[in-house]
C-alpha cells in the first residue's frame, strides 16, 4: 500500500490555524433529527440524527466546529456490502462501500458525485460553501480529506488523535499492548477491516478505513486510516474499488 504523501500534516491540509474547541449542537434538516443532547468529559456534544431513508438512528457528536456520526454509516446502496456477507458485521461497523458507492456516482442523492468511479478522473465540482452529499442523508456529506484532518488537529497532535478517537475495546493488542483508544470524544472509531477489489475482506479488529470524497486520479481516492500497532493517523491513496466505511458529517 502506498502511503499518500507521508501523513498528510497540518501544513497541506488542514484550512486555517489550530481550531478552538467549540462545542454546540446545529440544526441539520428536514431528514435528520436530534435528540438526547448531552455532553462528555471533555464536553464535546452528544446528540443522534435519524437517516429518513430508512429509518436508522445514529449517535452523534460535535467537535470543534464540525458534527460527526459517531458510527460508521450503514445504509444500504449498490455497490456496499456487509463482510462476508454477514449482517450482524453490519450491525456492528456499518456497511462497506466503494468510492463510487460512496460519492452516489449515480446521481440518486445528489449532482456532486455524479459518474465519479474508477478508471477517470471526474473532479467532483461542487459550488462554493456545498459538499459532495455521496451516500449520506441529507443535510449531511461525505468529508473531504482537508475536514478530517482539521478533526484530527482538533483532537490532538499526529501521534495521539487516533488514541482519541478509537473505541476503548474491540481493537487487536499489537506485541502485548492493547490497541483500543481512549474514546475521549465519544467518536467511537472501531476496527472495521476493509474488502478489495477481487472481494477478500480482511483486518477487522486492526484497522479502520474511511473514505474521503477527494480524488487523486483516475484510479485512487484518499481514505484516512487508523491501525491498532500506534496512535498515528494516516492517510493514503487507495484503489476505489475497495470497500471502506463511511462517516458523514454535517453540511455547516
Amino acid at each position: 500500500m502506498k502511503q499518500f504523501n507521508t501523513y498528510r500534516t497540518l501544513a497541506s491540509l488542514a484550512k486555517g490555524a489550530a481550531i478552538a474547541l467549540l462545542f454546540n449542537l446545529v440544526a441539520c434538516g428536514d431528514s435528520a433529527t436530534r435528540a438526547n443532547s448531552s455532553s462528555n468529559a471533555l464536553n464535546a456534544a452528544l446528540g443522534t440524527m435519524t437517516d429518513n431513508r430508512d429509518g436508522r438512528t445514529y449517535r452523534t457528536v460535535t467537535i470543534g466546529k464540525q458534527t460527526w456520526m459517531a458510527e460508521n454509516l450503514n445504509f444500504e446502496s449498490d455497490n456496499s456490502l456487509c463482510m462476508s456477507d454477514i449482517t450482524d458485521y453490519c450491525n456492528k461497523y456499518g456497511r462497506l462501500y466503494t468510492w463510487a458507492a460512496a460519492m452516489d456516482s449515480a446521481a440518486i442523492w445528489g449532482e456532486y458525485g455524479k459518474g465519479c468511479g474508477y478508471g477517470k478522473k471526474c473532479y467532483p465540482s461542487t459550488p462554493f460553501g456545498q459538499h459532495v452529499r455521496g451516500v449520506c442523508p441529507e443535510g449531511w456529506h461525505l468529508p473531504t480529506n482537508s475536514e478530517w484532518s482539521s478533526l484530527m488537529f482538533t483532537v490532538g497532535n499526529n501521534y495521539e488523535a487516533a488514541e482519541n478517537l478509537k473505541s476503548t475495546s474491540g481493537w487487536l493488542d499489537y506485541k502485548g499492548t492493547s490497541g483500543n483508544g481512549t474514546d475521549d470524544y465519544g467518536f467511537s472509531a472501531l476496527p472495521a477491516g476493509y474488502r478489495d477489489k477481487r472481494g477478500y475482506g480482511g483486518q477487522v479488529g486492526s484497522e479502520a478505513h474511511f473514505w474521503t470524497s477527494t480524488e487523486d486520479d483516475e484510479n485512487k481516492a484518499d481514505f484516512m486510516y487508523f491501525t491498532y500497532s500506534t496512535h498515528v493517523w494516516y492517510m493514503y491513496g487507495t484503489d476505489k474499488q475497495y470497500g471502506r466505511s463511511v462517516r458523514c458529517v454535517m453540511d455547516e
